[in-house]
């Protein structure tokens, strides 16, 4: 027995089996030695023998609290609760004064949902030894999921005074303070318990959580991509990076954190749907298409889907494709408005207004306070030259949405078409207003201004329209011209999102999506000679944005 005990101390398992094994050979009713037998092999792994040796051991000696302890562990490994919670309710009859006992019956009862016997278990072991850190960070656990989170609070402060280094009770104080939503101390702990254990994958996320919540966004990702470093087959956690790198407009790092999910988990439809968006909102429609595919495959009754393979289609300017899509979709889904607004969109952009108008209309029925309808319908009326009707559904789609500068500028524009310079140029300002580096709005507040006779107006909003334009190194101004060129872009307004396009490249000459996103209007425009060249800009600026259809 001694060889043994030292070969554990030695960490040498191969040699403490051997001594153990001879011990028992020597003596079969030496409850100590198959004990600590059964003990090394489940370290081993060799679950079946471990629990003949225990048993052996309990047989001999039944009040062997230790024996049915480490019997109980076994059995939970291998998936016999009841059997296991019976072994620890016999421990705790045998030995009702070891803390362990009760500690162990507690944590199985708690995993059963048993929260009353459990926490009363789990008390039992404290008071046996209160001086134990860990005891108190197991009690506070309890009280944590009986949402008892006042007294979970000093449990787990208790385990920390004695014990400042045990990582999980700083973790466990931090998500409490998490839950209590008091975002600088859980910031604190989870801090403290990444210090001690840096590898806490779940450590990180619920930093990033922590972080989120204070609006550190960039913090909250730095965590949420040490969390994937350190356990990437978390499938729910690489869905969560992604998220968090979508909406911090990394698509590199959302395609990646999506694609990893769907390699975790091959059957999820949701995965592959997600993937998809992501590698639109990169600008690879292409690629998209072959997961929106899958998700479709994997989730047939999902008319958002199909939509969403439209999308896809769209950007590749394949409206046919896209109609089909859109259509199957409203199939499965009459009622979603996002559906019939695409359809109305990918019917405009061939120019079939006709069959657009409808589609609009249903959109704005099922919901009434969809901004981009009514602003599309607007710039579908403008088109088509009815200016009231165009007026009438712009000033619709800024009620529902009043910081929509778009709405205002194409809004300002209609009323300038109308000989209403006073209307266009209060239009104008707002749009101003709530996008400064809007050049196109700047430009054409000039001319308003000109004719009303405002001469100086006139060139100081020419002045800022040029400013702006002419403003080399103002990537922000660049974002800001694309973003409402892509808008613009959506909803059909070529013309507009051309210009928009080109005061992003005046701007920034060296901006990837600004080239990129050119190309595709000029293309839908027909100018495809004009277009290549923007797209094969855009390609030695940045090797990712490929042209559509490539």
């Amino acid at each position: 027995m001694q060889g043994g005990q030292e070969a554990i101390k030695d960490r040498d398992m191969v040699r403490a089996r051997a001594e153990f094994e001879k011990a028992v050979r020597l003596n079969p009713n030496d409850a100590e030695a198959q004990s600590a037998l059964g003990w090394v092999l489940a370290q081993q792994g060799d679950l079946d023998a471990a629990v003949a040796h225990l048993r052996v051991a309990i047989k001999v000696r039944p009040g062997f609290a230790e024996a049915r302890l480490t019997l109980a562990g076994v059995l939970v490994q291998q998936g016999k609760a009841a059997e296991a919670e019976q072994e620890a309710r016999a421990a705790v009859k045998a030995a009702p004064t070891n803390p362990e006992a009760h500690r162990i019956l507690g944590r199985m009862l708690s995993q059963r949902g048993v929260p009353d016997e459990a926490l009363a278990e789990m008390r039992r072991a404290v008071e046996l030894a209160p001086q134990r850190p860990e005891l108190q960070d197991d009690l506070g656990s309890v009280l944590a999921q009986q949402n008892q989170l006042a007294d979970a609070e000093a449990a787990f402060k208790e385990a920390v005074r004695l014990q400042t280094n045990l990582e999980p009770a700083h973790f466990h104080l931090g998500v409490v303070y998490w839950q209590l939503k008091q975002f600088d101390e859980a910031a604190g702990e989870l801090g403290k318990a990444i210090e001690l254990a840096p590898q806490d994958a779940v450590a990180h996320d619920y930093l990033a959580k922590t972080l989120s919540a204070q609006s550190k966004s960039a913090d909250a990702l730095q965590e949420l991509r040490k969390a994937a470093a350190s356990k990437p087959e978390w499938f729910d956690l690489q869905i969560e990076l992604g998220l968090a790198c979508r909406h911090a407009g990394d698509s590199e790092c959302a395609v990646a954190a999506f694609g990893e999910a769907v390699k975790l988990q091959p059957q999820d439809a949701e995965a592959y749907n997600k993937l998809g968006l992501a590698l639109i909102q990169k600008g690879d429609a292409t690629s998209s298409i072959a997961n929106f595919q899958t998700a479709i495959r994997l989730r047939p009754e999902d008319g958002t889907l199909h939509g969403n393979l439209a999308l896809a289609y769209m950007q590749r300017s394949d409206f046919d494709a896209a109609i089909t899509e859109l259509n199957a979709g409203i199939k499965l889904a009459p009622n979603d408005a996002s559906l019939h607004y695409n359809l109305g969109l990918a019917y405009k952009l061939k120019d079939q207004l006709e069959q657009a108008i409808p589609e609009f209309q249903n959109a704005i029925t099922l919901q009434p306070d969809l901004a981009d309808a009514h602003y599309t319908l607007g710039v579908l009326f403008w088109q088509k030259g009815e200016f009231d009707k165009a007026a009438g559904e712009l000033q619709k789609a800024i009620q529902g949405q009043p910081n929509y500068a778009e709405a205002h500028y194409t809004l300002g524009t209609v009323f300038k078409q109308q000989g209403k310079l006073p209307e266009a140029a209060g239009e104008l300002r707002e749009a101003i207003r709530l996008q400064p580096e809007f050049a196109g709005a700047h430009t054409t507040l000039a001319a308003v201004l000109r004719q009303l006779g405002d001469a100086a107006g006139a060139a100081e909003e020419a002045r800022a329209g040029a400013r702006i334009a002419a403003s080399s190194n103002n990537l922000q101004a660049a974002t800001f011209a694309t973003n409402s060129g892509k808008r613009l872009l959506t909803v059909g307004d070529l013309e507009g999102a051309i210009a928009q396009f080109r005061s992003a490249i005046q701007s920034e000459p060296a901006y990837a999506a600004a080239h990129y996103e050119l190309g595709r209007a000029l293309s839908q425009k027909g100018q495809k000679d004009e277009a290549k060249k923007e797209f094969q800009r855009a390609m030695e600026l940045d090797p990712h944005l490929t042209p559509p259809g490539q």
